[in-house]
């Protein structure tokens, strides 16, 4: 769930929803954590009295990284939940919710939630369900903090890169004034690197603003300015990074998805030679690992997919070009300071910089994204006018590019993502494409199309 704290998403809702957690993932206990927003005490807080009021005994961590409850998930096989609206702005905030052993939920469970959480609303009901009473004195859940399994999340990520030290890695390293602000540069402290750390002073209205993995800016002038080996920039709740190289240049998910599946084929990890990405991945991706001899995997967008898939198969590595890396073998989850870490492992036991190193693993096919607004978005994508142009664009460009329209799971957009070899043939190719969902809309639906935000959409339908 995610929407504007306190109007959309309120307080009453989400104790609810804690409520039909309980009753749903069931369990002793239940662990919680949040970003750093200034509505995330209201919302835990309110998560927290829903979950205890149905006897289940209540964990909060406080302020940590999504991958920190999805760890805490794992360890104490319990059900979790994590107050955070991710990468969006601070006014909005959201519950995420983590089957026990830190795992998402399939949709009959999170169709289950919704059915108990609207009892839990409903006049009369949410002091019960049915015939079973709520619980009185010693079956009232308990809610307090441990900071232990925190701790032990810290020695996780140490340990992820086997007893080996980042020192001489000078990184400058972007918090987002978010929930890693205070565990990421311990972690990489403790393990030698040389850092200059911005943006990890969270006020609670400062999450993501001007900063963090969708806006990068100034964690490349950070780099180039402090002459930093390389940056890491994390997005609100530290589920994803980006990195940028020496000259400031963007290093995406697609790239740091084809450096660690070289790195770990390299050294035998990478279960069944295999990558799985999302429909989104650059076509450079696809050919570069295939040059290597590598078969890659492909889901729809949103790491629910790219779990599934990497679970199904048996494989270890998957992500998103919006720098959401699950590494199967070390997480649950997509985690940015464990992927960061094995990034800046790599960059060190290599002894080359980032840039080289991202050039020789992947070439990038220029890539240009499109938000359409139209009212009915499924069914202009199904269009005979928009199909016969998609037909033309793509006979045009062959096997030499990739065309995809998907419709946006969160927006009345259509998302149109064309890659060709120039930027001017990508650019022309979209717009014709625009064009042909706006002519199928008709005037009433769209006023035009609306500005390029590429890492705003690549981030748009995964929490």
């Amino acid at each position: 769930m995610r929407g504007v704290a306190n109007t959309e998403l309120t307080a009453e809702t989400v104790m609810a929803l804690g409520r039909a957690a309980a009753r749903v993932l069931g369990g002793r206990r239940f662990v919680v954590g949040r970003d750093t927003r200034r509505s995330g005490p209201l919302l835990c807080s309110a998560l927290a009295a829903g979950v205890a009021a149905e006897g289940l005994d209540v964990v909060d961590l406080g302020v940590v990284p999504t991958p920190t409850v999805a760890f805490a998930s794992q360890e104490m096989d319990s059900a979790a939940a994590v107050v955070s609206a991710s990468h969006n702005p601070f006014p909005d905030n959201g519950v995420k919710l983590l089957a026990a052993g830190g795992r998402k939920l399939s949709a009959e469970v999170e169709r289950l939630l919704e059915e108990e959480a609207a009892r839990a609303l409903a006049p009369g009901r949410g002091a019960g369900v049915g015939d079973r009473p709520a619980p009185t004195g010693e079956g009232v859940g308990a809610i307090g903090g441990d900071r232990r399994l925190v701790d032990r999340y810290v020695e996780h990520l140490v340990g992820s890169i086997e007893g080996r030290r980042l020192e001489g890695l000078r990184v400058a390293l972007d918090c987002a004034n978010g929930a890693a602000s205070e565990l990421a540069p311990e972690v990489l402290s403790r393990l030698g690197a040389g850092l200059e750390v911005i943006h990890a002073a969270p006020d609670g209205t400062n999450i993501n603003s001007g900063c963090g993995s969708t806006e990068p800016s100034s964690l490349r002038e950070a780099v180039r300015g402090t002459g930093a080996d390389l940056g890491l920039a994390l997005d609100g709740d530290a589920d994803r990074v980006v990195a940028v190289d020496h000259r400031g240049e963007l290093v995406d998910g697609d790239h740091l998805l084809a450096l660690c599946a070289l790195d770990l084929r390299a050294r035998g990890r990478l279960r069944g030679d295999t990558v799985v990405v999302t429909v989104m991945a650059n076509l450079g991706l696809r050919q570069s690992l295939a040059e290597q001899g590598l078969a890659v995997h492909e889901t729809p967008v949103g790491d629910r997919y790219v779990l599934e898939a990497l679970d199904a198969g048996g494989w270890s590595l998957g992500g998103e070009q919006s720098g959401h890396l699950v590494f199967r073998d070390l997480a649950t989850t997509g985690d940015g300071i464990l992927t960061g870490l094995q990034l800046l492992d790599l960059v060190h036991r290599r002894g080359r910089p980032l840039a080289d190193l991202a050039e020789d693993a992947m070439r990038r096919v220029p890539q240009v994204l499109r938000n359409v607004p139209v009212a009915d978005r499924e069914a202009l994508a199904r269009s005979e006018a928009v199909q016969e142009e998609l037909a033309r664009v793509e006979a045009e460009l062959g096997d030499r590019g990739r065309v995809l329209l998907r419709p946006s799971g969160t927006e009345p957009l259509v998302r149109v993502m064309v890659e060709a070899p120039t930027e001017e043939q990508a650019q022309a190719a979209a717009d014709r494409l625009a064009r042909a969902l706006l002519r199928a809309a008709g005037p009433k639906q769209g006023a035009g199309e609306q500005g390029r935000d590429p890492g705003t959409d690549r981030a748009a339908d995964s929490l």
